[in-house]
């Protein structure tokens, strides 16, 4: 027979408002917003290029620095937030990337862009960091999966509204107004957040009992002191399994934000710079609608994999066999000649990726304790973004040397099955580490 305290948790769900997912709406709408922000310069490389006289290298050089500013961001906001909370953590790095972001329309040289951006990338690293605090604290572990695979999927919607406001905008206001403009959507949401969130839902006025029984059910995280946690970390196998799978796979995500828009523009003349026509926007949009398909498949299929009764470890490193599989077609990307069968096999490439990269995201919780889960995100966090600032380096000698984006597709189709050699070699049955 079911106790009290297991009804009114059962019941919490019929009976009282579900506010936590009001404060998922919050996250999903910074995440839209963030890479709204992030994917601009890619989509408008054309117009600044032209008016800039930038180089490839040039280019890569100030993706490279928002990548390093990242990188750093990365480690320093997990931090912030867990001493401060996500509530004033959050507010100060949409501030921060906010201010960044406006400030790229009154840049006029490679280095004043490449200040802006490292701005850029120091604010938006906060971004996950606080919204998985944010999820941690507002909802009940069986949720927490759901809660932040909704929030994530922001980032493919803002990947999708960027050419689309783009191409709204840019015809009528210019390339610099429209940083400005869009610098907007940031200020609105941190009034949003502000009167809205606060870090313990006890404390929200919103929250009843009964959701707050239910957002509580879990029992209390054991209190774990490990002095050095990190030095362990740092040579463990485990830990270098998910860093090195972020160091094979984040640059070629980054490589499809960054380096698509003008691909396209060059391989099937779409104008980007004009913006007469709606079909690049379009384009864009689709590769990003499609592989939005791919992180809701990834963490499915690993799960029902799993309740077939096959081990942790095979589920996990099938998935991402499969889901590298699926990437293999990309190689062969500048030998289509068809903007929309190039299109929907880029699409499935980065569907691909974001299965491989939320089952990747699992290895953490399933080799770690969970007191120690937080940093080694945060170390695979940062050496992805060295892997992308490695990969911009290419990018740009490749594209000003050979002025060929093959080199680039076949890098992207081969990363994951080095990252899934690198985790296999690393960490052969998933184990979990004794960093106690």
């Amino acid at each position: 027979m079911a106790s009290k305290g297991e009804a009114a948790v059962s019941g919490a769900v019929s009976r009282v408002g579900r506010y936590r997912w009001v404060i998922v709406g919050l996250l999903f709408a910074a995440t839209a917003i963030n890479y709204v922000d992030r994917q601009m310069i890619a989509v408008l490389k054309p117009d600044l290029s032209k008016e800039l006289g930038w180089s490839e290298t040039d280019y890569a050089n100030i993706v490279f620095y928002f990548q390093a500013a990242y990188a750093i961001g990365y480690l320093a906001f997990g931090k912030i937030v867990d001493a401060i909370g996500a509530r004033f953590g959050y507010a100060i790095a949409v501030v921060i990337w906010t201010i960044a972001h406006v400030a790229h329309g009154g840049v006029h040289s490679v280095m004043q862009f490449t200040l802006a951006r490292f701005g850029l990338g120091i604010g938006e690293s906060g971004n996950f960091p606080a919204g998985v605090k944010t999820v941690a604290d507002w909802f009940p572990a069986k949720e927490r999966a759901f809660a932040v695979g909704l929030f994530n999927a922001g980032s493919n919607v803002g990947a999708i509204l960027t050419p689309l406001l783009i191409w709204a905008m840019v015809p009528a206001v210019g390339w610099r107004m429209t940083f400005v403009i869009t610098g907007i959507f940031g200020v609105i949401w941190l009034i949003a957040w502000l009167a809205i969130f606060r870090d313990k839902p006890a404390d929200h006025p919103k929250v009843g009992e009964a959701e707050l029984a239910y957002i509580t059910q879990d029992p209390a995280d054991p209190v774990v002191e490990v002095k050095n946690l990190w030095g362990k970390l740092l040579v463990k196998r485990e830990t270098w399994a998910f860093a090195l799978g972020k160091f094979f796979i984040d640059p070629i995500w980054w490589f499809y934000l960054f380096w698509l828009p003008s691909w396209l523009g060059k391989e099937y003349g779409l104008n980007l710079t004009s913006w007469d026509s709606p079909t690049a926007a379009i384009a864009l949009g689709a590769i990003y609608l499609i592989s939005d398909v791919g992180s809701v498949a990834g963490g499915w299929l690993s799960g029902k994999l799993m309740s077939t009764g096959m081990s942790v470890n095979k589920a996990r490193k099938l998935t991402m066999l499969i889901s590298a599989c699926f990437v293999l077609p990309v190689v062969f990307t500048t030998f289509y000649g068809n903007l929309w069968i190039s299109v929907f096999f880029v699409g499935v490439a980065a569907a691909a990726h974001q299965s491989f990269s939320a089952t990747l995201y699992t290895i953490p919780s399933d080799t770690v304790p969970r007191f120690a889960v937080g940093s080694v995100i945060g170390i695979g966090g940062t050496v992805g973004a060295v892997g992308g600032m490695v990969f911009s380096k290419y990018a740009g000698y490749v594209l000003d040397v050979i002025g060929s984006y093959a080199p680039l597709f076949i890098v992207a189709g081969a990363a994951y099955f080095l990252a899934l050699l690198s985790i296999h070699l690393l960490s052969p049955r998933l184990e979990r580490a004794d960093v106690a």
